[in-house]
């Protein structure tokens, strides 16, 4: 006989108790977010039935309803009753109306367009498509759900801090009296990721226990708020400079930021400071900032590790494309392997989103004459080039608005090539760039800033560019061009089937292929001699990273005047990653990496892509542009790239750290290390000793010292681990920043999850010192 075990039943009058309870729960939170009284948030607490579709066949009702925490949703089928499952508002990267998803457009009719919507979700859970029964309630939902979200990222981090902590009190609340009793205590510190002896819990649950009523309530549970969210190493530095009256004078708050900061500020300055983040209004009107004050304005862009100057476009974007470092995806239509894992139009949409700039469509003949992209040869589900296209130029700007190069491994027949080129033309419009710029040939290349907002194609090309310019030139509708090394995995397959390495190109396709000609590599001088600026070379990474060891500066001399891209090898089926970096100081534009794989180093390829506003293009420095440079990153001869410096970093602090395990018990060791990353003397780690038992608030206090030869190369990433002594310890969150976009003095460091999202909470807190080397 099967065992069912059944929910304990509630009195009347308990559930009348839960129910006046939850209301109250809910009303807190709606108003702790700010959309107390919200018609299309209520309509989410109440919860209704949608349509979740995920094939053809499988289209079932389910229940979803916003919990009373405003910020999980839950859902069940209403039916059954048994399937049960929570998600999180913060992990839903985007909503989408109408049938935006492969699935939506693959499995319903064009008639439920306007009830239909998308839940989108951050790394690679999937998409939740549903449609709700009326277009009327469908825009309720996506309405809620967008200011909930909307709302939620906008709370300061004190107000992020109170409504996580109010929700696991609640939680904690098992009998929903309002109390806490010391058991429960107990079970709230665990819930928010610390571990304490029984003393230590009985000492602060007496402390906070005024009335000596056996429990906390009211002004107690206020109290032991502020015990436990007080920042004793903020507490200090505060304490330090505070020398008007116990608070912060605007030249009390000048003098931190002239001594700490080593910021270039004025009495202005520190006014404006005072003006934007202090809370309490008698304090602001007398010009003087609180304890509050200046916590608040450490969360803030301007206490943060990362320079807001460098969160904008700050560099010169008129040079050269080749002049560049460019954000650049392999493989970019995988979500997961590259042998049997699904393609998808999405994986294009999250590298764009991400500020990629140069995407690979890995092209072969598909069906009733319209060609398809996956990884040939393997078991990876094909997509429709058109819905690719169609993708890339609706998100090809939205994140950066500078050019977006469309990287062709073109396997087609000449008949579905011409339906390539169709597609390309009229779905990309004026956009896609099918001529060079001006009137006359070009000598190099056009700059990033020329090319806002275009396409450019990367492929094979029957003729010279410079044939387009004479009168006497005439190209056949069709012709055999040689196959080069850079045909990818597909190489060594087609060697074995001992395959003809040659391909029939539609001159349709060749014509659109301007700035950006695939030929292959036959060493630096023939590339030097016999080749013109727009022809480029790509490289296996064992080749590259060879040339790039044995050969740097010929390597980087060739990339002074060409482009040059780097892909992963074929024997990474997992889409695993190699490292970008030492490609990066050969002065490689066009590093590809899998961008479906969290890994360190696609941590290290978002860091340098932080700044210059995420416009997925950074200018190499000077030394990787000249033609003549001797600049060689192994044996760093002298030259202007040296420019040593000296990196002091104490590692504080750290706040409301993720738990690695769902378990209640488990508590996380954290850990961190502190990486450089850059040319071969500079790349070093170091690392703190662990902190037991503690993710909500650990103290270190531990001080390093590094020497970084050079600065412009170097890459500064921060790692946060549980500690393990019998095994590997789980990563916990990161952060990567360039070297010279760090800011001096006292700064939180926000923390990356390993998909590359952002903690909404937790962080590092370190002091930074930058001193010119003896």
């Amino acid at each position: 006989m099967q065992c069912v075990r059944r929910q304990p039943v509630r009195t009347k009058s308990q559930e009348s108790l839960y129910r006046a309870q939850s209301k109250t729960v809910a009303r807190d939170n709606m108003k702790l977010i700010g959309l107390e009284g919200d018609q299309d948030l209520q309509f989410l607490i109440n919860g209704g039935d949608l349509l979740k579709v995920r094939s053809g066949s499988w289209k079932k009702t389910r229940y979803f309803k916003l919990q009373e925490d405003c910020k999980t949703m839950w859902h069940e089928s209403k039916k059954t009753m048994k399937s049960k499952n929570t998600f999180s508002l913060e992990d839903i990267e985007a909503v989408r109306t109408g049938r935006q998803t492969e699935g939506l457009r693959k499995y319903t009719e064009e008639s439920v367009d306007g009830r239909a919507f998308s839940i989108l979700f951050k790394g690679q859970q999937k998409n939740l498509d549903l449609i709700a029964s009326s277009e009327e309630e469908a825009k309720k939902w996506v309405n809620g759900l967008e200011k909930v979200i909307s709302n939620m990222s906008n709370l300061t981090p004190q107000k992020k801090t109170e409504h996580w902590i109010y929700s696991c009190m609640r939680k904690a609340d098992k009998d929903l009296d309002n109390k806490m009793s010391l058991k429960e205590l107990k079970s709230f510190l665990q819930d928010i990721n610390i571990e304490v002896d029984e003393d230590y819990a009985e000492m602060l649950f007496q402390k906070c226990d005024q009335s000596k009523g056996g429990f906390l309530e009211g002004k107690e549970i206020e109290h032991f708020y502020k015990i436990l969210t007080q920042r004793e190493e903020i507490d200090v530095i505060y304490r330090e400079y505070a020398k008007t009256d116990g608070l912060m004078s605007a030249t009390d708050l000048l003098t931190f930021l002239l001594n700490e900061q080593r910021e270039d500020a004025s009495q202005n300055d520190a006014l404006q400071l005072i003006e934007k983040y202090e809370l309490d209004e008698n304090a602001r009107a007398k010009q003087q900032m609180t304890m509050d004050g200046f916590l608040m304005y450490l969360h803030q862009p301007e206490g943060l590790i990362f320079n807001p100057a460098h969160k904008s476009v700050y560099q010169d974007m008129n040079r050269p494309l080749n002049h560049y470092f460019i954000s650049s995806s392999h493989n970019t239509y995988l979500l997961e392997d590259q042998l049997k894992g699904p393609s998808s139009t999405e994986a294009y949409i999250k590298a764009l989103l991400k500020g990629c700039r140069c995407v690979e469509l890995d092209c072969w003949d598909g069906s009733d004459g319209e060609p398809v992209i996956y990884h040939g040869y393997t078991l990876t589900s094909k997509i429709l080039f058109k819905d690719v296209i169609q993708a890339i130029k609706e998100y090809a700007f939205k994140t950066s608005e500078y050019p977006v190069i469309l990287s062709l491994e073109n396997h087609c027949s000449v008949e579905q090539q011409k339906t390539m080129a169709q597609h390309l033309i009229s779905i990309l419009g004026s956009a896609l760039v099918t001529k060079p710029l001006g009137d006359q040939m070009p000598t190099h290349f056009p700059s990033p800033e020329e090319l806002k907002g275009r396409f450019i194609v990367k492929g094979k090309r029957l003729n010279k560019l410079e044939d387009t310019f004479s009168d006497e030139s005439k190209t056949a509708d069709e012709e055999s061009v040689t196959e080069e090394e850079d045909d990818e995995d597909h190489e060594d397959h087609e060697k074995k089937s001992n395959k003809s390495k040659s391909l029939k190109l539609a001159k349709e396709l060749s014509d659109i292929v301007i700035y950006c000609k695939s030929v292959p590599f036959h060493g630096f001088e023939d590339s030097r001699d016999k080749q013109s600026f727009y022809e480029m070379a790509s490289f296996k990474e064992g080749k590259a990273v060879k040339l790039a060891e044995e050969s740097a500066t010929n390597f980087i001399h060739h990339n002074t005047d060409k482009l040059s891209r780097i892909y992963p090898g074929g024997l990474r089926t997992d889409s695993s990653n190699y490292n970008p970096v030492p490609l990066w100081n050969a002065g490689c534009q066009i590093v590809a990496l899998n961008f479906q794989t969290p890994c360190t180093e696609m941590d290290l390829n978002q860091g340098l892509f932080l700044q210059n506003g995420q416009s997925g293009y950074i200018l190499k420095p000077s030394y990787l542009r000249d033609r003549d440079t001797e600049f060689d990153p192994i044996t760093l001869t002298k030259g202007p790239w040296l420019k040593r410096k000296t990196l002091h970093v104490m590692v504080i602090s750290a706040q409301q750290l993720p738990k690695v395990s769902q378990r209640k018990s488990s508590i996380v060791d954290p850990i961190v290390q502190v990486q450089i990353y850059g040319v071969p003397a500079d790349t070093t780690v170091v690392e703190t000793q662990y902190i037991e038992n503690n993710g909500f608030n650990p103290m270190w206090n531990e001080n390093f010292q590094f020497d970084v030869c050079v600065p412009d190369l170097a890459l500064v990433r921060f790692l946060i681990e549980d500690y393990d002594a019998t095994s590997n310890n789980e990563f916990i969150g990161q952060y990567t920043l360039p070297f010279n976009s760090l800011k001096k003095g006292y700064h939180h460091v926000p923390l990356f999850t390993m998909n590359g999202d952002l903690l909404s909470s937790a962080g590092l807190f370190v002091h930074i010192m930058v001193l010119d080397a003896e």
